[in-house]
């Protein structure tokens, strides 16, 4: 099998778009409630929502500064989405998701900015 990083961070891209377009377009109405549960402003999580779509949209073009930035903000998304995890006390089973996107957006990130030096 020949392992070829390029088409793996592709499809992390893919990944995390399709990932962020499921949870904040088809399942808006579990994010309103998940936000209202956490007592967060309805603006505050449609400014969230706007930024996500975006950084994900990011990462599908092809100049690398902007798969940089938009790798960098889901990565401080996520970490403001595991800390809210954490405040608000879920299980670990909640935060798994937020993990696993900061995971992805770590990998997008560092393959990204090994490409720009």
């Amino acid at each position: 099998m020949i392992f070829n990083i390029d088409i793996i961070i592709e499809a992390l891209k893919i990944i995390a778009a399709v990932s962020v377009f499921y949870v904040w377009v088809v399942r808006y109405d579990n994010i309103k409630k998940e936000f209202k549960d956490y007592k967060l402003p309805s603006a505050f999580r449609d400014f969230i929502g706007i930024i996500k779509i975006s950084f994900t949209v990011m990462l599908q073009f092809d100049d690398n500064n902007l798969v940089v930035i938009g790798s960098l903000g889901i990565i401080v998304l996520m970490l403001g989405a595991v800390a809210t995890h954490i405040k608000v006390k879920n299980p670990i089973k909640d935060v798994v998701p937020a993990l696993t996107m900061l995971t992805i957006g770590l990998i997008i990130f560092l393959h990204a900015y090994a490409q720009s030096i």
